[in-house]
């Protein structure tokens, strides 16, 4: 919708035309800034590593998952010392990002074939 009637909608109502679509390099500099932190990321954080922590990557020695789905996503689950039992039953780990908030749990799961990824089941309160 275009004109006067146009700024009735709200916002999120109104539809750019692809003729009116924001050319491919307005992304540049969100990609530019995201650029510098491709080793960070490329690291992984663990989960429950403090947010202040210098170092909240993968520490040597150390087994990991990667939690895929979910509130979660992307981040590295360290298993060091679990049991196969442990790690084909999966984890509720604890976040304040899932659907309940604090006090909420997210539910993740191995995925087959694949055991070192564990998939996003549910949240949990």
């Amino acid at each position: 919708m275009r004109g006067p009637d146009a700024r009735r909608l709200p916002c999120w109502a109104r539809r750019r035309r692809a003729s009116e679509a924001r050319p491919a390099t307005a992304l540049s500099v969100a990609a530019a800034t995201l650029g510098s932190m491709d080793e960070q990321i490329m690291r992984g954080r663990v989960y429950g590593a403090d947010h202040d922590d210098p170092d909240p990557g993968p520490q040597p020695g150390h087994d990991y998952v990667e939690l895929v789905g979910g509130p979660l996503d992307g981040l590295l689950l360290d298993v060091t010392g679990w049991t196969p039992t442990q790690l084909h039953e999966g984890a509720a780990l604890a976040t304040e990002l899932g659907r309940y908030g604090a006090g909420g749990r997210s539910l993740y799961g191995p995925r087959n074939g694949a055991p070192r990824l564990f998939d996003w089941e549910e949240d949990t309160p």
